[in-house]
């Protein structure tokens, strides 16, 4: 074989004018969404309060329910700390805790010892069973089940003449004979009305849906939310917040997340609550989602593609040498004798065919080259289908007499 000229060696390395031209457009997709994220954050951080707030108009938000309750003459508090919800309860007071499994376990203890000896009615939205055990003793939470139109099938004044009301969720079981239960969801209340000691009453309802903006003109929504929370000539909405200096007199934890314990020690599983997923809004999940998948699809896009090998030209030329050395030393790296053997015997036979005037096409037919061999050589007791066709040698000294002799039968062919 000869040796190929030695060329310059080319770079393959883009240069930064291609690195910008393959980026930019990635590049311009994030700018516009990071703008686009914050106009839509900065448009509606004026009106967007949150789920089951009374000044929201969102679909999930309460302002409906709010006005109506403000035309019949009931004031509206919203209070965002413990002291202040625990302040303005009264007997002429409803207290609608809009997120009892944010509290932690010294606030719903405080809390219930509050509305307790308030006389006054206190209505938790969908507690878990931790916050259910503490802000309303002798209830327990079952399980979760989906929420829908549901009949009241009780003596509850307030639900008999709502009827039908979008229920469900978190169910209930009361303990206390003098409790009342209501809305049934697959034979288990939704709805509880638990009596205090000081005259006021305890509401736990196992979903919020009642009193969304999107649900309140459909079934009896609408007079269910405002008898319960028009009960009373005051209202105070609570939405518990994380920023609560009070939420930090024990160790911060959500109280639906603390481990109760039983007289003997041993864990309560019914405390467990609502685990981070659940306190995520639904909307971030969306989003981290959606950016999940385009992230995917941006990898199956740049991704090399899946198929055969396509030779292409190498930038720099190499000696044949130097080639054919590269080669040898990945055959004896990966033992392979077999494919080695192969590569000689295949080169031994093309240059042979040429010269014994056999077509370079039949180099490799036994019946077409090995006559032809076999009248130039002196000592017709070679065994040339061993030598030319033969097995895998076992060894490397049998690879490197093979490739030997493959010389010396050249050389002799040549000469001949």
């Amino acid at each position: 074989m000869t040796a190929a000229t030695t060329v310059s060696p080319t770079s393959t390395a883009p240069t930064p004018g291609q690195v910008w031209t393959r980026a930019r457009g990635i590049l311009a997709v994030v700018l516009i969404l990071v703008v686009a994220g914050i106009t839509f954050a900065a448009v509606r951080s004026g009106t967007n309060h949150g789920q089951l707030d009374p000044r929201s108009t969102d679909p999930k938000g309460s302002r409906a329910v709010a006005e109506l309750l403000k035309e019949r003459g009931v004031s509206i508090t919203v209070a965002t700390t413990l002291d202040k919800a625990t302040t303005a309860v009264g007997p002429d007071t409803t207290l609608l805790v809009a997120g009892p499994n944010l509290l932690t376990r010294s606030q719903q203890l405080r809390l219930n010892a509050a509305t307790t000896a308030s006389a006054g009615r206190t209505l938790l939205i969908a507690p878990g069973p931790g916050a259910t055990a503490r802000l309303a003793p002798g209830v327990r939470a079952e399980a979760h089940h989906a929420v829908s139109a549901l009949a009241p099938s009780c003596e509850f004044p307030a639900a008999r003449r709502a009827g039908t009301a979008d229920l469900g969720g978190t169910r209930y079981t009361a303990q206390d004979p003098a409790a009342v239960t209501c809305y049934p969801s697959a034979g288990i209340p939704s709805l509880v009305v638990l009596p205090t000691g000081a005259g006021g009453d305890t509401v736990v309802l196992g979903a919020p849906d009642f009193l969304h903006n999107e649900r309140l003109d459909q079934q009896g929504n609408a007079s269910l939310a405002l008898q319960l929370l028009g009960s009373r000539p005051h209202l105070v909405w609570y939405l518990p917040s994380l920023t609560d200096p009070s939420a930090t007199t024990d160790d911060g934890a959500p109280g639906g997340g603390d481990e109760e314990r039983s007289e003997g020690g041993a864990r309560d599983d019914s405390a467990d609550e609502s685990s981070f997923l659940d306190l995520v809004p639904s909307g971030w999940l969306w989003g981290t989602l959606q950016l999940a998948l385009a992230a995917v699809l941006a990898a199956v896009w740049r991704a090399r593609r899946l198929g055969p090998l396509v030779t292409e030209r190498l930038p720099v030329a190499i000696r044949a040498s130097e080639s054919a050395e590269g080669r040898s030393l990945l055959y004896r790296k990966a033992n392979a004798r077999d494919r080695a053997a192969d590569a000689l015997r295949a080169a031994g036979r093309t240059r042979l065919a040429p010269l014994v005037g056999v077509p370079v096409r039949d180099a490799h037919t036994p019946d077409a080259l090995l006559p032809a061999v076999s009248a130039r050589v002196t000592a017709p007791d070679r065994d040339l289908i061993a030598l030319l066709y033969g097995t895998a040698p076992s060894t490397d000294a049998a690879l490197v007499l093979l490739a030997d002799q493959l010389d010396a039968l050249e050389r002799e062919v040549r000469t001949s």
